[in-house]
């Protein structure tokens, strides 16, 4: 059956034949044919020659390329696109690691299923579609990555697609087991995980690498985790000998959560305290710490957003730096995809200069390497985070 056809305007291709894996409908001179949300469609030249072929949206982003070199969108393509995910991972090792068992396995347009994250937790494979297109492609995706998993003992996989699928769905298991509430470590901290309320795939994978930095650097210190959601960070500073952590989140079932791991793994440890409080406000009255991680939700959905997402960011960090003593540091973060580094860079200076105090920039921080990002897609480099010390 020939497929519907993007036919791209003369001049447009440019960003196509750079392997972009985003076409823009402005790039779009008419379509051939009726496609429905999700359906695979065609990507031909003004000339008419094939270019590539990705699931069709009725958006800003009109198709998400799936593929440059074939029109063979089956079974055997997914099979083959999953099992070079997976086979990442294992390379680097993230399937015998002693102390962690949650990991990123694939990361869409970086694992080139644009539209697709799929996350291991301890044996649950939690599946997110933020596309229609590749959400219908799940009875197709369930047995292969059953197949893949197999050897590393995957126990059940759970959908988490109703908040990023255009129209909807409803979460739950579509295959194995179905606990209400899971268990996962990562470096030695063991924490409950909840599919079903937590945001994102249930836990921010993706700062694994930087809670490890966390653990490294925060003996003998007084630690304040802003945004701390269910207390990943707080628990690697605990873990790491911190003298007293506070995790900050404007969640009371966040912070509930967070108690409750905390007690997982070290009882009742009087140094540590969790506080539902809105994170701009506390940081107007608190000056006791010397070491903050600043983990904000994104604050720029979108474009349309960013100066105000900006904004945002800027007022948690000018009270952040302000507040720090001589020598203190600062993780900060934005996971804002809206957000360039340029951006970021820019927000951090302009809250240094607010705030007038001395600061160096320590490291950069960003994502684990399970999160691997397409060199022709550097949108893919959402989180961006710098270490700051304070003189």
């Amino acid at each position: 059956m020939t497929r519907p056809r993007l036919i791209i305007a003369p001049g447009k291709e440019k960003a196509i034949l750079r392997r972009h894996p985003w076409i823009f409908s402005g790039a779009v001179k008419c379509i051939d044919g009726t496609p429905n949300e999700g359906d695979i469609v065609d990507v031909v030249a003004s000339d008419g020659k094939w270019m590539a072929a990705g699931h069709y949206q009725e958006d800003s982003i009109i198709c998400k390329v799936l593929s440059f070199d074939t029109r063979d969108i089956d079974e055997t393509f997914f099979r083959a696109r999953v099992h070079s995910a997976v086979a990442y991972r294992e390379r680097l090792g993230f399937f015998c690691m002693q102390d962690t068992n949650v990991f990123r396995i694939v990361h869409a347009e970086g694992d080139y299923l644009p539209g697709l994250v799929c996350d291991w937790y301890n044996g649950v494979l939690v599946m997110q579609a933020h596309s229609v297109g590749m959400h219908r492609l799940f009875p197709m995706l369930l047995p292969i990555f059953q197949n893949e998993l197999k050897p590393f003992g995957i126990k059940a996989i759970f959908d988490k697609s109703s908040a990023t699928v255009p129209g909807g769905c409803n979460d739950g298991y579509i295959w194995g087991i179905t606990p209400d509430e899971w268990e996962i470590c990562e470096h030695s901290n063991r924490m409950f995980i909840n599919f079903y309320e937590g945001q994102k795939t249930g836990f921010f994978i993706d700062q694994r690498e930087n809670r490890a930095l966390v653990q490294q650097l925060a003996n003998g210190h007084r630690v304040l985790n802003c945004f701390g959601y269910t207390g990943g960070f707080s628990l690697a500073a605990l873990r790491g000998g911190a003298e007293y952590v506070e995790t900050v989140d404007i969640s009371r079932k966040a912070i509930e959560l967070c108690n409750r791991n905390v007690d997982l793994n070290f009882g009742a440890d009087d140094r540590h305290h969790g506080t539902v409080a809105d994170v701009l406000q506390y940081l107007q009255h608190k000056d006791t710490f010397d070491f903050i991680i600043l983990d904000p939700p994104a604050f720029a959905k979108n474009h349309r957003s960013l100066q105000h997402g900006l904004k945002g960011y800027r007022s948690i960090n000018q009270r952040a730096l302000e507040s720090l003593p001589v020598g203190g540091m600062l993780m900060t973060f934005s996971c804002s995809q809206a957000v360039s580094k340029d951006d970021f860079r820019t927000m951090i200076f302009t809250s240094a200069a607010l705030s007038g105090r001395r600061v160096r920039v320590v490291r950069e921080l960003p994502h684990a390497m399970d999160h691997p990002v397409s060199i022709y897609h550097p949108e893919g480099e959402y989180l961006k985070g710098l270490m700051l010390q304070v003189e």
